[in-house]
């Protein structure tokens, strides 16, 4: 009992409900991997961005040498809400890959180094002054320090900085939390604060020997990297439902065959964390997509592919950085971006395709299929985009790879698997709290209340197939699940079934004139 009865009179206890709600998780949230300009790299860990402006921010926007740059544009353009970037940084092995600066002291000839907080030429350009305008004048270790990117760029402030190693304001332990341009060097004892410069055409930086790089273009080996690295960066993330690789670069020769190593390892991965890989094929044109199709039975036949989906063809779209000249790109970013914005209209379980599909910001498609040519590549698995009068650009197909009408999978539809990893994901969160609870009749019980609470949330929104409950889905945690055996080891066995909802493909009316109605 929760109090001691010592006294005549009424006592008032508590008593738990036993329902714990299961929330269900995030199901649009997409990755990418790839180069950028800038920003933390992979070995500092993913960096999840809510918007387009943040990668503007951090991973510095647009850049010639990264498509995945232009990917993640599409992401936010087409409806998507937050992504996890990846930064690979892959040396040249000849020179400095992180600018560094140095700054005049105020006295002595102890100079205070600054160096970039990523690596890349992108701060080569990097401008510092400091000026005592502190909150303590007299204080001869306090100063402030403003960091600019360039002559126009925006200017990081840093007030009331210390040289003085026993300051909770020291300037090395400031820049290493807050700025994003650099980090300073470790103070040493009697170090000075830099030289005062008031304006920024008085600023004469020292630059430490040459200028940084940035990199040479990305490989297989660079991408999928080791433990920590590359694709596998994002064991460091905690939920992604899209992963995204951008071609190594613009030119449509360096997109991955789907046959590649590298295109297996990511959708395994993906496979092992509940995510969906969105494939970029090499193919060009109509003739190519057609022959290269049947190679997505090389994927096809390792069951993971299950958790991949392929479309084609590329993106035509302008180029700010080349005078909006119309240029191809990958479609990985648009179709995520779509994906979410479907998600948040009408639920995971809805196809990603159709006249609401629309591709936002893509004037045109590199190859415009007809509906026979359309017709050959859906078979096969492979997603096309499509022109379509009034509707424009839209995503005309919800396969899987495994959607190949001859290996008659089960996971054939793209929102069917994703409804089933969101499911798997929601309640693999949502079951925690059993872990080391008495196993059995009681437990049991609240388990299928809460899984069944989740469950029937989904069928009243129209996750599901069928009028009643009963007819959508089931919950069994029981005697006949559980054993004896199984609870002597500890193990105890839920059993979810739905009834998934099939994409309408294929739509037949059909037509018949009414034949004159004769007199009896």
């Amino acid at each position: 009992m929760p109090v001691t009865l010592s006294y005549p009179g009424v006592y008032v206890e508590e008593i738990s409900s036993g329902v714990r709600s299961i929330t269900g998780v995030a199901t649009s949230v997409t990755a990418f991997v790839g180069r950028a300009r800038r920003g933390p790299t992979d070995l500092d860990g993913p960096v999840v961005v809510n918007s387009y402006a943040d990668f503007e921010r951090i991973f510095g926007g647009l850049w010639l040498d990264s498509p995945m740059t232009f990917a993640v544009r599409d992401f936010f353009l087409n409806g998507g809400s937050q992504a996890i970037i990846v930064r690979v940084y892959k040396s040249d092995g000849t020179g400095p890959d992180e600018a560094k600066l140095s700054l005049d002291p105020e006295s002595g000839n102890v100079k205070y180094e600054l160096t970039a907080k990523s690596p890349g030429s992108w701060a080569n350009n990097l401008l510092v002054r400091a000026d005592y305008d502190t909150k303590e004048p007299a204080d001869t270790n306090l100063f402030n320090l403003y960091i600019r990117e360039g002559a126009d760029g925006p200017i990081e402030e840093f007030r009331n900085v210390s040289v003085d190693k026993a300051s909770p304001r020291r300037v090395d332990k400031v820049l290493k939390n807050e700025s994003l341009l650099a980090k300073g060097a470790d103070l040493v004892d009697n170090q000075k604060r830099p030289i005062e410069v008031k304006k920024w055409d008085d600023v004469k930086v020292a630059k430490v020997g040459a200028p940084a790089k940035d990199g040479v273009k990305l490989d297989e080996a660079a991408i999928t990297g080791t433990a920590g690295k590359g694709l596998y960066a994002l064991d460091k993330a905690d939920l992604f439902n899209l992963l995204c690789i951008p071609p190594h670069e613009s030119d449509g020769d360096t997109m991955f065959n789907i046959e590649d190593t590298l295109v297996h390892k990511a959708v395994k991965y993906c496979a092992d964390r509940r995510a969906v890989f969105l494939v970029d094929p090499k193919w060009k044109d109509k003739a190519a997509a057609a022959t290269g199709a049947t190679n997505l039975a090389g994927l096809a036949g390792a069951t993971y592919a299950r958790n991949a989906a392929a479309y084609f063809p590329r993106l035509r779209q302008p180029n700010p950085l080349r005078g909006n000249q119309i240029e191809a790109f990958a479609p990985c970013g648009a179709v995520a971006g779509v994906i979410a914005r479907t998600d948040a209209q009408r639920g995971v379980w809805k196809a990603p395709a159709g006249l609401d599909a629309g591709l936002v910001g893509v004037p045109e498609l590199e190859a415009k299929l007809t509906d026979l040519e359309n017709g050959e590549l859906n078979p096969l698995g492979l997603n096309c985009l499509r022109m379509m009068p009034a509707a424009g650009p839209v995503v005309w197909g919800a396969r899987t790879a495994r959607g190949n009408d001859k290996l008659a999978d089960e996971w054939k539809y793209l929102p069917v698997r994703r409804t089933a990893l969101f499911i798997e994901e929601s309640l693999f969160r949502g079951t925690q709290w059993v872990v080391f609870e008495p196993n059995d009749a009681p437990l049991w019980a609240q388990i299928r209340l809460n899984v069944g609470a989740f469950m029937h949330e989904l069928f009243r929104q129209g996750a599901f197939q069928g009028v009643t409950p009963k007819d959508a889905y089931f919950v069994k945690c029981d005697s006949e699940t559980t054993t004896q055996t199984n609870i002597n080891n500890g193990v105890v066995n839920i059993v979810v079934g739905f009834a998934p909802l099939k994409p309408a493909e294929f739509v037949v009316i059909k037509l018949q004139q009414m034949a004159g109605q004769v007199a009896v």
